[in-house]
């Protein structure tokens, strides 16, 4: 039942929620500048469409989750609830990057057109994703809550919080102090001298660090200065053209879009649920659908990368943040883009100072997941976890070092990490069931892990069809087994039901 309550539209923990968000997502517009130059886009493509049309993108979804949070506060009468975080998720902008842009651009040897075609994927992406809203409550209601929250958990420990950890020890004495800051501002609550919000002062600090004690080049501030200019998101049908390759000569590309299309309202769903163990239990198929058409309009003002309900949202949650986080991340970023401001803040401070907060981010997330979560399916969480280790190494060493990943790893990492975040919920799915002795739902899951396997959504490279993939034919046998102990254990309940519901012998009775 709808109540009246003054939810306010900004609040001083927001500011904090505000550089959390902001900074992830300006490390994710920085890397993508940095790789598509590298790969030969030419800036006035990378600079005049991508990143204003992911700012397009970022702009339309924060406000609408700051619209969303306002619904939830005005339906359960609360004050404190958080809007969802929003953004490029950092696995999916490596998969364009490297498994759509990369690809159009070495097989047509134009950046106009591979920018065309990277435009059409994106539209497509955002309509699977919206798509995805339709089974969206029903997959939510039936996977178990240790292998949604285990996936993001492994997520957070590797991408996020582990390897910006790295990121810190970069700068040690810049990185450490940074970190300490945040540590006590943010884990332990504490404030921060003159009251000013935590992020906003390890960043000063950290920065005026780095510079003082020589660990950045003031020439870095030269150089960012270059990047300051005019770059209004102007609308744009490209993806219109590059439809036309995107079915036709390049159809290939679709083996990595259609599945990390898939992964993203997958890994929407996670957040959400993330965020209803936090207490604001917002409408998942709703959060989809504003993906995907926040996906599908970006495209249309040139961006290249498919939005999605951000793993900072429990990160935002703990800092008490409200739905003003959400509306300044989307007006700074889309004024940023717009005047080159992304190029600069992203050229002045170091990754050491920025990278403390997201270590944050990751530390947030996988507490979350065991606080949420019944003690009896800790193992399920922890093993939904392991995929994205494999992950991890795969996306990170496998392409410039394969032989040393198999020498050091073994065979068995590259396929585990391919498809990760479904292996991770079907495997954290199978063990939950497995502890709550649901051997028919673990069989179910096999049968569907075993699918994914034969068209290439898990364990592959690219979707295609292989009936004798040895991982489908493992899940295959396993749903066997399952059957087997199921109807095993099942004969054991029955003999034992029928052991103590049989009378003890009476002794005979006298004439």
């Amino acid at each position: 039942m709808s109540t009246e309550v003054h939810y306010p539209w900004f609040k001083k923990a927001d500011i904090d929620g505000f550089f959390a968000l902001f900074q992830n997502n300006l490390a994710n517009f920085v890397l993508i500048a940095i790789i598509m130059l590298g790969q030969g886009f030419p800036a006035n493509i990378v600079y005049g469409r991508v990143i204003p049309g992911a700012a397009i993108a970022v702009l339309i979804g924060n406000f609408y989750y700051a619209y969303m949070a306002g619904k939830l506060a005005k339906k359960t009468g609360r004050t404190d609830i958080t809007a969802l975080a929003y953004g490029i998720s950092t696995p999916v902008m490596f998969i364009y990057l490297f498994g759509v842009l990369g690809p159009a651009l070495a097989l047509t040897g134009d950046p106009e057109m591979a920018w065309r075609i990277g435009v059409a994927g994106c539209f497509l992406g955002g309509f699977i994703e919206a798509l995805g809203s339709i089974i969206g409550g029903w997959v939510r209601r039936n996977v178990p809550r240790a292998a949604m929250l285990g996936a993001l958990a492994g997520v957070a420990f590797t991408f996020i919080g582990g390897e910006l950890l790295f990121r810190v020890y970069e700068m040690p004495v810049v990185g450490i102090i940074v970190l300490a800051i945040i540590l006590i501002g943010l884990i332990s609550r504490k404030p921060m001298p003159f009251r000013i919000p935590t992020a906003l002062f390890a960043i000063v600090i950290g920065t005026v660090l780095a510079y003082v004690l020589g660990q950045a080049d003031p020439a870095r501030i030269t150089g960012a200065m270059q990047n300051v200019g005019f770059f209004p998101p102007l609308p744009s049908f490209g993806f219109v053209e590059g439809f036309g390759y995107l079915f036709g000569p390049l159809i290939g590309l679709l083996a990595s879009i259609v599945p990390i299309a898939i992964y993203n309202f997958v890994e929407t769903m996670n957040n959400v649920e993330a965020m209803a163990c936090c207490g604001d239990d917002y409408n998942v198929q709703e959060a989809q659908l504003v993906d995907g058409i926040g996906t599908m309009l970006g495209s249309v003002f040139g961006g290249v990368f498919p939005t999605t309900v951000y793993i900072a949202s429990v990160g935002s949650k703990w800092m008490g943040a409200g739905r003003g986080y959400s509306i300044l991340n989307g007006i700074v970023f889309i004024l940023a883009s717009t005047f080159g401001i992304i190029g600069v803040l992203g050229g002045i401070i170091p990754v050491p100072v920025i990278a403390p907060i997201l270590v944050y981010v990751g530390i947030s997330m996988v507490s979350q997941t065991f606080s949420s979560t019944k003690e009896s399916h800790y193992p399920a969480a922890v093993l939904a976890m392991f995929p994205y280790f494999a992950n991890y190494i795969m996306t990170r060493f496998n392409v410039d070092a394969p032989e040393a990943v198999l020498a050091r790893t073994g065979s068995g990492t590259v396929p585990l990490g391919q498809g990760a975040m479904f292996t991770a919920l079907l495997w954290g799915a199978i063990l939950a069931f497995i502890i709550d002795e649901d051997y028919i739902k673990a069989t179910v899951t096999s049968l569907i892990a075993a699918a994914l396997a034969f068209i290439g959504l898990i364990h592959a490279p690219r979707l295609s069809l292989d009936i004798t993939s040895p991982f489908g034919i493992g899940y295959l046998v396993m749903a066997i087994l399952f059957i087997v102990f199921s109807w095993m254990y099942k004969n054991e309940k029955v003999a034992e039901k029928l052991h103590t519901d049989k009378p003890e012998d009476e002794p005979m009775k006298p004439y």
